[in-house]
């Protein structure tokens, strides 16, 4: 099986797994720090899960060769966020032993994404909404595309697509809004993407997740300037 994968996306997950995010609040690339441990998530408090949950941010090469990453649209009866697109995730849940495994739960019951395919190869710094959810983004390689059978669960999700990782560095298809929440001036990016069958607005925290991944991954700033809201940081971990 190892001998199918690509050497650049190998090359990919070797860097990534020895990355550690280093909290900041510049836009610079965050740098790469030998871990001494493992790759893992810390256990989560029992207290915490109400207000804590993990996306996965799920890679994986085109036939050309370009990374593009898995999303979903949210389904329409949800009460919150609802039509809204996202990374595969959500809530901690009790049983759950920490971020990964809520990640890896929470794609396998929306989109029946085995996690027996993602291989986890990081965690990035933390996102926090202005409802005071704490979002822990989970960085994964889905080696070989064809080995995903997506099964929509339609309770949750309305659409699947994935979308060119570059993209969140382009100031191509992307749109800004001046935003001020208690003080704190900040930029929301708005990026438009278009499948065969349908028009995608990908923004807010998702936006700023995937902007964070793909500066990681191509070790380069955006083309643009972020600005992003002081609360996204504010329980940074």
């Amino acid at each position: 099986m190892a001998s199918n994968r690509s050497e650049s996306l190998v090359k990919l997950a070797e860097r990534l797994r020895l990355y550690n995010p280093i909290s900041t609040q510049s836009s610079k690339i965050q740098e790469f720090v030998p871990k001494n441990q493992e790759l893992g998530a810390d256990p989560i408090p029992n207290n915490t899960n109400s207000n804590r949950a993990a996306v996965l941010v799920c890679l994986f090469e085109d036939p050309q060769g370009h990374l593009r990453v898995i999303l979903t649209k949210r389904a329409s009866t949800l009460s919150s966020h609802s039509g809204e697109v996202a990374l595969p995730g959500g809530k901690v849940e009790e049983g759950d032993a920490d971020d990964i495994e809520t990640a890896l739960r929470e794609a396998e019951e929306e989109i029946r994404l085995d996690r027996s395919l993602v291989d986890v190869v990081t965690v990035l710094g933390s996102f926090t909404n202005k409802k005071g959810i704490t979002v822990i983004p989970v960085v994964g390689i889905l080696w070989d595309r064809n080995t995903f059978n997506p099964l929509i669960n339609t309770a949750e999700v309305a659409a699947l697509f994935d979308a060119p990782l570059e993209m969140f560095l382009k100031d191509e298809n992307r749109r800004e809004q001046e935003r001020e929440y208690m003080g704190d001036e900040y930029v929301l990016h708005f990026f438009d993407h278009e499948t065969e069958n349908e028009k995608y607005i990908i923004w807010a925290i998702t936006a700023g997740i995937l902007i964070k991944a793909a500066s990681i991954v191509y070790q380069r700033p955006p083309d643009f300037q972020e600005r992003t809201p002081r609360f996204w940081s504010r329980n940074r971990q």
